[in-house]
């Protein structure tokens, strides 16, 4: 490279342009490349949806609150940037399928409503005698996929396990992910494991069983329960963004501008932003959703006749009450409701059993979700409806006493990519014409290959391993 100094964009201060700028930062030193980075935010913020609120010693996650431990990207940086004593795995216990009225415990060995262990399917009351005979007819159906051809999950699904399996518990727990609609939302794009499964296996419950580890036994009876599969952060996810934000140069990080457009001229991109200012970079990662990128790069047919990636809007609804407010209290971290359920919420999660850290002594923290494909218009209703509707779901099943002492209502309007089918075919298409047509630029983020945390550092961080390979 000689000392030419390289100039890149990154457009976007959530998680994963600020997974791209640190990196970005590290890597170039550590390889004494010449590079100089900007990371273009459009708010004050950086962190996107990572947000959390600090009232009265209250620790309360405004957008995601953990992440999964399994996936190990989000818990190394958190250790790279000095944050590994405040790793805390959630608190297990009892959850909970709402259905109808009435609360059902999630069936022992269900992974993602699939059934691994024969004997608590056979014995929970959360579906019917007939119910269960056509979920059971997975151990004998002849294989519904094809090696490469997608199709929604509600159809694969369907086919193996039955509609009543799928309604009452497979839908919203997925549906708790991705806030979609199963029936539209692409299995390749979402869970191709599962597909893989089938097509290893035939029999989805077969396969499960097979390729789930099995639990060491216990020789210790005193032995503490098991720790969750998810983990969080005793100061909160923020704390995440501002320790890599502490990391990065001061000087690289540009907030409260967003950029309307990107031309390619000659071998270098001209960004404009929206102050009308314009600079020269000689690479971009472009984080930002899908429209707002498509906006930016209007002048490329082959990017705006891209379809779009639909979003819908949820909104998170934080209660504060004190501990004995809940006066018929249920033993557990939380719930979700089945989609024909007669109820707003989409789910629940009892965070005060959860995240021991969140809430003070004497205090419980209910986190509610309302809004979700096709039933979204709760989320744009004022806070006093909001409030009131969730509420009254919880005390359709709890006995609550009074109002919050306080509330935190965060509304997340078309924020959820919507993976659905033929998403990830979209997707390829379009990274290749990129690499073709304008070579230097990248994508990365949510609305492309995962729209978990750890999804979006290792979409950052995959977008700088390919950027520096350029160079």
């Amino acid at each position: 490279m000689g000392n030419d100094v390289k100039r890149v964009a990154i457009i976007g201060g959530g998680i994963t342009g600020l997974t791209a700028a640190y990196y970005l930062q590290k890597e170039s030193m550590a390889k004494g490349l010449s590079i100089e980075y900007r990371l273009i935010e459009a708010s004050n913020e950086l962190g996107g949806k990572v947000q959390t609120d600090y009232t009265d010693g209250f620790v309360i996650e405004r957008g995601p609150d953990s992440f999964l431990a399994r996936k190990t990207s989000a818990a190394k940086l958190a250790k790279e940037v000095g944050l590994e004593d405040e790793l805390v795995h959630n608190d297990t216990g009892k959850s909970y399928v709402l259905n109808g009225d009435k609360l059902y415990p999630m069936p022992g060995g269900a992974i993602m409503g699939i059934p691994t262990q024969l004997t608590p399917f056979a014995a929970t009351k959360l579906f019917s005698p007939v119910g269960k005979l056509r979920a059971a007819g997975d151990l004998v159906l002849p294989k519904t996929t094809q090696p490469d051809v997608d199709q929604s999950l509600g159809s694969f699904f369907r086919k193996r396990l039955g509609n009543e399996v799928v309604d009452r518990l497979i839908e919203p727990l997925l549906s708790g992910i991705y806030a979609g609609d199963i029936d539209k939302l692409s299995l390749m794009a979402t869970f191709p494991q599962f597909h893989q499964v089938e097509q290893k296996h035939r029999s989805l419950i077969l396969g499960m069983k097979n390729t789930t580890p099995k639990k060491p036994k216990s020789t210790n009876p005193t032995q503490e329960k098991p720790k969750g599969m998810f983990l969080g952060l005793k100061r909160g996810l923020c704390s995440l963004v501002d320790s890599i934000e502490n990391h990065l140069d001061e000087d690289s990080i540009l907030k409260g501008t967003s950029v309307t457009s990107i031309v390619r001229n000659g071998e270098q991109f001209e960004l404009t932003y929206s102050d009308g200012r314009t600079e020269s970079f000689d690479r971009v990662i472009m984080t930002t959703p899908f429209d707002v990128t498509k906006k930016a790069l209007n002048q490329y047919s082959f990017v705006t006749d891209v379809e779009d990636i639909p979003a819908t809007s949820v909104a998170t609804v934080a209660m504060a009450f004190p501990e004995d407010a809940i006066q018929q209290d249920i033993e557990g971290t939380g719930f979700v409701v089945s989609k024909k359920s007669d109820y707003t919420i989409t789910a629940c999660t009892w965070t005060h059993r959860k995240w021991k850290h969140s809430t003070p002594e004497g205090y419980a923290l209910l986190r509610g979700y309302v809004g979700r494909a096709g039933d979204e218009e709760i989320v744009y209703e004022s806070d006093d409806v909001i409030i009131e509707k969730v509420l009254s779901d919880l005390n359709k099943i709890m006995d609550i006493k009074g109002e919050p002492e306080f509330f935190r209502i965060t509304r997340w309007k078309n924020a959820m990519p919507q993976y659905v089918v033929g998403h990830k075919k979209k997707i390829e298409n379009l990274t290749a014409e990129l690499h073709s047509k304008l070579p230097g630029l990248y994508l990365a983020g949510a609305p492309y290959e995962g729209i978990g945390l750890p999804d979006c550092i290792d979409s950052g961080e995959k977008a700088v391993s390919e950027l520096l390979s350029s160079i």
